[in-house]
């Protein structure tokens, strides 16, 4: 059975069994089976289905998203990498006159001008440009929120941070994890002002949450964001 759903097409198989309820289940990647009454009529399954759509959605969204997660990135035409919340796919150029590889994104793609096909110093290549620009990102959206504080930063680094988006020391030195430009920049902001507002507050105290919000009302939904993709934000 099948229905339109958006512009989706939501499609599952039907099980009949001696049970009193109607019950859906999702097997990776896509396979959704529904066990029902053997009474059931195949409106009232069709109903029943229809009015767990977004559900049904939302959990096929997840999947596919956690089977992208798994993936191991490849620095081969074609792959994906993501720059503020959008994927650009790549496009490798070989070049024996140059030294290194150089990583460039150029109308809505990725190059690599590269002497080499070794991954790891092509990836070596994007790091490098993502370092760059998050740095650059991280410096203007500070300047745009320093009339928010009465203090200001010490020092702005970007650097590896494996559990951390960025921190804060005591000193109101910041550091950046380098894959923050991956992040929408609505995301990069928050990631900002989180780091900005331990300038006032190094703890994660009422009252740091609460100049959090003062500044950026919406900052849940941003912060849920990050729970939720971040682990995308990867090479």
């Amino acid at each position: 059975m099948k229905f339109q759903y958006g512009t989706n097409t939501i499609e599952f198989e039907v099980e009949y069994r001696d049970r009193k309820t109607l019950e859906i289940a999702i097997e990776p990647p896509d396979n959704i089976k529904v066990k029902a009454p053997k009474a059931a009529t195949e409106a009232d399954i069709l109903m029943a289905v229809k009015s767990k759509a977004k559900w049904i959605t939302k959990k096929l969204f997840e999947i596919k998203d956690v089977e992208y997660r798994r993936r191991k990135k490849e620095y081969v035409n074609g792959e994906s990498f993501m720059y503020l919340g959008r994927d650009y796919s790549l496009q490798i150029i070989m070049n024996k006159d140059i030294k290194e590889p150089i990583t460039k994104l150029y109308q809505g793609k990725f190059y690599i001008e590269t002497n080499t096909n070794n991954q790891a110093k092509l990836r070596q290549s994007m790091e490098r440009w993502y370092r760059k620009k998050t740095l650059e990102k991280v410096i203007e959206k500070i300047e745009y929120y320093k009339p928010y504080f009465n203090v200001k930063p010490n020092l702005v680094k970007v650097k590896e941070q494996k559990k951390r988006w960025a921190s804060c020391s005591s000193k109101r030195n910041l550091n950046f994890n380098w894959r923050c430009s991956m992040a929408p920049s609505n995301v990069l902001d928050y990631i900002v002002v989180h780091e900005m507002c331990h300038m006032v507050h190094l703890n994660h105290s009422k009252n740091f949450w609460a100049l959090v919000e003062e500044i950026m009302p919406d900052y849940r939904e941003r912060k849920e964001w990050l729970r939720k993709y971040g682990i995308r934000m990867d090479l």
